[in-house]
């Protein structure tokens, strides 16, 4: 959307509150400026200009979307171009294709790639590493693990922008972004480091812009 003559209105950036994340999400973007507001219901769905996914248990934000009502409203505006950015459980949410999910589970879907649940281990296997993330200067992110998934593969449309450096994990592909979506293996949320936040609302801006 093209805004004539003058700036572009304050952007409204809403956090799937179902279950996960959500204020610290919240108190992220509000950090970066912009309104940060939680979405539960089917109208607040449609109020919003860009969603956060946050990190929590997947195939329970997989059937509390559909107990709120909201998955199919959040599915119909990604598929428009909404743009999103989902950490951890959020990652799982927007992928196409999830290995070791429930055979129910569902996902909103939007970036071509196939990942897999609880890759790096258990809650006791959770870990801290940093990671270089492609469009975020300086050094590299702090990045928190926590059942986090990995990407294990990803198709010609989506540009990977950090893998996991050290470690038996080595190379493995933990943020990516196909167009306005935006995803991470970790929780930048946790850390205080606004920066992958600032990514995604200036990949907002440049859409609404």
């Amino acid at each position: 959307m093209i805004f004539l003559g003058g700036p572009v209105p304050d952007l409204v950036i809403g956090v799937l509150a179902l279950q996960g994340d959500v204020r610290e999400h919240l108190a992220a973007l509000a950090e970066c400026d912009v309104i940060g507001r939680p979405v539960r219901r089917p109208e607040e769905v449609a109020e919003i200009d860009a969603l956060v996914i946050p990190g929590g248990e997947s195939t329970t934000m997989s059937k509390l979307a559909l107990a709120f009502e909201v998955y199919e409203p959040v599915r119909k505006r990604l598929a428009e171009g909404m743009p999103a950015y989902g950490s951890c459980a959020g990652m799982i949410m927007l992928a196409d294709e999830v290995l070791d999910g429930r055979p129910d589970q569902k996902t909103f879907g939007g970036i071509g790639m196939t990942v897999r649940r609880n890759a790096f281990g258990r809650q006791v296997d959770s870990f801290e590493a940093p990671v270089d993330i492609a469009g975020v200067e300086g050094e590299p992110v702090h990045a928190i693990f926590i059942r986090a998934p990995w990407v294990e593969s990803v198709t010609a449309d989506v540009e990977v922008l950090g893998r996991v450096t050290a470690g038996p994990a080595t190379g493995r592909m933990v943020a990516v972004r196909q167009g306005n979506l935006l995803a991470t293996s970790f929780h930048p949320e946790l850390t205080g480091d606004l920066r992958v936040h600032q990514l995604f609302v200036d990949m907002v801006r440049d859409q609404a812009s």
